[in-house]
């Protein structure tokens, strides 16, 4: 087992570990987790030897072998599949001598020569030897590798793809403890369920810093987690840790009150909208977010800080309409790449769709068109008017000026704007103090990636175009997106290998597959299911250690359930173009006329949420103030009448708006049905 005892450590001036102690049983899966900078990465370097601590100690059984995802790769001419093969260094070391004894000349082919020869020849069938290749295949099969890129020489690859080569080889050697550090940081979602399933299989001891919530729920029986400098071990997942970890903050009067806060929150958004035709997706979102909040609160209770995005100024409806689309783009000799074809697409009000598919399907090229960046090889897209799109992907973190500051962005984007208004804005985003005038070059991926949500947040976007926004993001700011998105007004169009975030904040999925977009019939489960299937199937690795603990509950994929397939889209009635006009014409009309008796209501209703969520707010205040016992402190008599004094008028003109409120939202509601 792993013991570490009394360790301590500090960086600088900074203490990570104070008499920090955990022990770790042969065959356990951890999940290790900390806020940023807690010192995750720090204790593998000191499981890895690398770095020493500054007392206590680490013990590790000495036989055991151990292998981690190198940071580093050099730029070799080597075959991307014999690159992964080196990972297995006694099998290449013994292949090596081999070589070298039969390259011998006769001379000293001796009696000893030729029985080493011998023992080699069995200790490589020991150690696997004659299937090396193709297990190694298998896993750069399952890590998103084609037949044609295994053969390509290293140097070919880009950082992500390299450093999926890292994960491969390190999976690739047999050992007995397994140190992963972010694995699914440039995985996309075919490439994680995939290493999920091949990890639930692995039977030695695994170590595992990972920001994805579901991926250490399909992985870990264990979670150690690095707070106040201490390492505490809980038993289970990482909800489970959640639900241990929620009894302990309910302990906790402030972290409590904050999720009770967002509980009333929630709930009053719900009840009052749950019955409002044009509210009622969003009313449904919220619904899910409170059925999740025990799952959430945790985290979300000691988060940091948490964000919103701001109420679109309007929405027209549809968004957008694309017809008979070609989306790819140009190449170099001028033809075009065509990768998604006959796209039927549209986007309505409330909308909110998780796009699934492959890696290299064409969900970023969809994305990119939809937004406008990449226009269609063929077809029309039409964009509503007043149509304002929020677009975040891994290169509008890139496009931003690492040698401005966070304030500066902003000014560049609302030059009129008071700078104590943007100030207040950033730091809703978590950028405090000196942080905000600061240049953002030496800022981690993680702030960069948030800087450039708040920028968009900033333009009250309708449409949220996302692709992968949690690259980068630690498990607190994930979920501070995730309940942004959640309470998010406009139209969602999400790319994201989070699963947690897909089912938190989208209604719909659809599917990029086969140059084609298509609804998908069921959720991630099935899309697990149909993945494992269609790309996946065969693509079946066993650990490199034979597997001596009890069986584990999650067995194979079975083979019992169908694939979802995709909706096959209704074939439309022929109408003459004249009556579809005409049709138009009238439905035109129509709209026109409803939306002069609404708007008026809409408007008002608004204006009466808008003096809610006020007055909600001072009254809370209030409360807090009149729960604390400073307040009745004998020098502060006249305090206290005036805080009761406005206590009773808030709450009289909390029920007026709100009484009017009701009556209005009546009268919205017989205008719809009219």
């Amino acid at each position: 087992m792993i013991r570490l005892q009394s360790l301590s450590l500090s960086r600088g001036v900074k203490s990570l570990f104070e008499k920090a102690d955990v022990t770790l049983n042969p065959g356990e899966h951890v999940g290790l987790i900390g806020a940023n900078g807690a010192g995750k990465s720090t204790l593998f370097a000191m499981l890895m030897g690398t770095l020493h601590p500054d007392g206590g100690s680490i013990e590790i059984p000495s036989r055991w072998r151990m292998a981690h995802v190198a940071q580093e790769t050099p730029a070799l001419d080597r075959p991307a599949l014999e690159y992964v093969i080196d990972g297995d260094t006694t099998l290449r070391a013994l292949e090596a001598e081999l070589e070298a004894l039969e390259a011998q000349d006769e001379a000293h082919d001796d009696h000893a020569h030729g029985n080493r020869i011998a023992e080699l020849h069995g200790l490589l069938a020991d150690a696997d030897a004659y299937t090396v290749r193709s297990r190694a295949e298998v896993l750069l099969t399952g890590l998103g590798f084609s037949a044609a890129q295994m053969q390509e020489a290293v140097a070919q690859f880009s950082g992500g793809w390299r450093m999926r080569l890292n994960l491969a080889q390190a999976l690739m050697c047999p050992s007995d403890l397994l140190l992963l550090d972010e694995p699914t940081n440039h995985l996309d979602l075919d490439a994680i369920l995939w290493l999920e399933d091949w990890l639930k299989r692995y039977p030695g001891t695994l170590i595992i810093i990972s920001h994805d919530r579901d991926f250490l729920d399909g992985v870990v029986d264990v979670i150690v987690h690095i707070d106040q400098k201490k390492l505490k071990r809980y038993g289970g997942t990482y909800s489970q840790f959640e639900t241990q970890r929620a009894m302990a903050l309910s302990l906790d009067a402030a972290a409590f009150a904050r999720q009770q806060r967002e509980r009333a929150h929630l709930q009053s958004f719900i009840d009052r909208f749950k019955a409002k035709a044009t509210k009622a997706r969003q009313a449904q979102s919220r619904m899910k977010m409170l059925a999740r909040m025990e799952e959430l609160a945790p985290v979300h209770a000691s988060s940091p800080f948490s964000f919103e995005f701001r109420d679109p100024v309007a929405t027209p409806n549809p968004l957008l309409v694309m017809e008979d689309g070609e989306a790819g783009y140009k190449l170099d000799d001028g033809d075009n790449k065509v990768i998604i074809s006959n796209i039927k697409f549209s986007l309505t009000q409330g909308q909110r769709i998780g796009l699934l598919g492959v890696n290299g399907a064409g969900k970023s090229t969809l994305i990119k068109s939809i937004a406008g960046e990449l226009p269609l090889v063929n077809g029309v897209a039409r964009f509503g008017k007043g149509l304002v799109i929020g677009y975040f992907a891994q290169h509008q973190v890139e496009m931003l000026r690492h040698d401005e500051s966070p304030l500066w962005h902003m000014v560049k984007l609302a030059p009129t704007v008071r700078e104590q208004e943007l100030r207040n804005f950033l730091g809703g985003f978590n950028f405090p103090g000196d942080m905000v005038t600061s240049s953002i070059a030496p800022f981690s991926g993680g702030e960069k990636a948030r800087l450039a949500l708040a920028l968009i947040a900033w333009q009250r976007p309708n449409l949220l175009l996302l692709d992968e926004p949690t690259n980068h993001l630690d498990l607190e700011t994930r979920e501070a997106l995730t309940v942004a998105l959640a309470q998010f007004e406009g139209t969602l169009v999400l790319v994201s290998h989070d699963r947690h975030l897909l089912r938190a904040t989208t209604d719909e999925f659809m599917i990029v597959a086969e140059g084609a977009l298509k609804p998908f019939d069921g959720d991630l489960d099935d899309y697990r299911d149909w993945l494992f299937r269609t790309r996946l199937g065969k693509v079946e690795a066993k650990p490199a250690k034979a597997d001596t603990r009890p069986a584990r509950a999650d067995a194979p994929i079975a083979e019992t359930r169908k694939p979802p397939e995709p909706k096959a889209a209704a074939a439309a009635a022929p109408v003459s173009a004249a009556a579809r006009q005409e049709q138009k014409r009238l439905e035109a009309q129509e709209r026109q006329r409803r939306a002069n008796l609404v708007k008026p209501v809409e408007t008002r209703i608004k204006r009466l949420e808008e003096q809610i969520a006020k007055l909600t707010a001072k009254k809370a205040a209030v409360d807090a103030l009149l729960a604390g016992t400073g307040i009745y402190e004998e020098s502060r008599k006249d305090e206290l009448k005036a805080v009761m004094l406005d206590q009773a008028y808030i709450a009289k003109e909390l029920d007026q708006v709100e009484a009017e409120w009701l009556e209005k939202q009546s009268e919205l509601e017989a205008l719809l049905a009219a």
